[in-house]
């Protein structure tokens, strides 16, 4: 049974997104979810920016004046790789379980995927599962089995859902 995420995608302005962008959000993020072993409807909320809006967010919730390509703000405390949620998790009026937000710039995508020589998409697509996977407890603070956990976790991902363009 495919469970009903709801993946809520806006953008800060217009021009963000178009194309592949918004279906190639979902299908990542749901294939992010569905690899996890999520078995509970959730709810991501995705904001697409510019290099501008993401620098503006980072400042105002990190504290750090500078360009990021993405930004993940979890809402629930979970282990990486064990997903487990409990029903007083869930939102009582939707029955689904927030995991966080993530936001985007778009910008960023296009200038690492030039720079890396792969498609917008290929990287919107790594950009993506690498945001879920730190909704879902996973992180890389530093080159220890975390970083190589969660790693190993966005290789399969991409590969086992082609999500590669």
């Amino acid at each position: 049974m495919m469970l009903k995420h709801k993946i809520y995608v806006k953008r800060q302005r217009q021009g963000l997104g178009e194309g592949l962008f918004m279906p190639l959000i979902r299908r990542c993020t749901r294939a992010a979810l569905e690899a996890e072993g999520v078995d509970v409807p959730c709810e991501i909320s995705v904001l697409l920016t510019d290099d501008k809006g993401i620098q503006a967010i980072n400042k105002k919730y990190r504290d750090l004046d500078e360009v990021t390509d993405v930004l993940s703000f979890p809402m629930q405390e979970l282990k990486p790789g064990a997903f487990l949620a409990s029903a007083e998790e869930l939102d009582p009026e939707t029955g689904l379980l927030p995991l966080g937000d993530i936001i985007l710039s778009v910008e960023r995508v296009r200038i690492q995927s030039q720079e890396l020589g792969h498609s917008a998409g290929r990287e919107l697509a790594y950009l993506i599962v690498h945001s879920v996977l730190h909704l879902l407890g996973y992180d890389h603070v530093d080159e220890g089995p975390e970083k190589k956990q969660m790693r190993d976790r966005e290789k399969a991902i991409i590969n086992n859902y082609f999500l590669t363009i």
